[in-house]
């Protein structure tokens, strides 16, 4: 068997974004600037809770200045066929359809209501075509610490889910529900979200990570994205809602130390996946030791 590299090109195939994504992607960037400035900086606009409404202004700095460029550099690394750039692009994605969701679903009826509907569908819809274009084909080498990655997914994944379901579980039954007080909700779209969606399909990259999977290998990547902007979007909307409302206990302090932790943590496994995934250039350089011949099996490596 030959050794293989960090992450190996198994054969040249199509990989970068389809026209439909590009023109997806173009309007998702356009609308998160209609949707963001407005919502930080114009008065009047966010009609909830003050803390809740100091919260939709951080999520809306996040988006404008970290997930926005985020998603514009995944783009065109994507375009180019970047697998660094396909999950950046993928991952940024990810942040805006989660927090598309919650200006939709947490924020009172506003003017702003329609493009905050337009930037979810978008971003919802964008996702689904990017996932749905080819991917530069990998195999993942010894240099890439998959088993490490997963089980750091996977613990994330339980903590998570664990905490929810303590928050969720004792108030079955109440009405209303203590942790929705000082909120003006009526259930957490948060809760939701993360329970329905994104954590089952974030346990379902991990456990594909771990088998050593391509399609784990490009995910992982992406999720690991999607979790460093959320804790850092996170972090900033704590910031913003404790300064909106200093008594309130939905936003504080030390949920802000607590995302910036957590936001580290997170870094450590993507710049260890960064660091195993090949930039286009390598993949395309030639092999200095000769040709391989090196052919697909399956999903999960290659034979020689």
């Amino acid at each position: 068997m030959t050794p293989m590299t960090p992450v190996d090109h198994v054969r040249p195939g199509p990989g970068g974004v389809s026209r439909r994504t590009r023109r997806l992607v173009t309007a998702v960037a356009a609308l998160v600037v209609l949707a963001a400035v407005p919502t930080f900086l114009v008065d009047g606009i966010l009609n909830g809770t003050p803390v809740l409404d100091g919260s939709a202004r951080g999520t809306a700095l996040t988006m404008l200045v970290l997930a926005l460029p985020v998603l514009v550099a995944g783009l065109v690394g994507a375009s180019r066929g970047s697998v660094r750039g396909g999950a950046a692009l993928l991952g940024a994605l990810g942040y805006l359809t989660y927090n598309a969701t919650l200006l939709v679903y947490a924020t009172p009826f506003n003017q702003l209501f329609l493009v905050y509907v337009a930037l979810l569908g978008s971003s919802l819809w964008s996702l689904v075509s990017a996932l749905l274009d080819p991917r530069p084909p990998l195999a993942p080498g010894t240099a890439l610490p998959a088993r490490g990655i997963a089980a750091f997914i996977l613990t994330v994944v339980a903590l998570n889910a664990a905490a929810w379901l303590r928050v969720v579980l004792p108030d079955l039954g109440e009405d209303p529900p203590g942790f929705l007080e000082g909120t003006g909700l009526t259930t957490n779209p948060i809760h939701v979200q993360d329970l329905a969606v994104w954590l089952p399909a974030l346990a379902v990259v991990a456990v594909l990570l771990w088998q050593r999977r391509p399609s784990g290998v490009h995910l992982a990547g992406a999720g690991l994205v999607f979790w460093v902007i959320e804790a850092v979007g996170v972090a900033v909307d704590q910031w913003f809602g404790h300064r909106a409302d200093p008594t309130s206990d939905v936003a504080t302090l030390a949920g802000v130390s607590l995302f910036v932790v957590l936001a580290s943590a997170t870094l450590v496994p993507l710049v260890l996946w960064l660091r195993a995934v090949p930039a286009p250039a390598e993949r395309r350089s030639p092999d200095p030791a000769g040709p391989r011949t090196a052919r697909p099996v399956g999903d999960g490596g290659v034979r020689s």
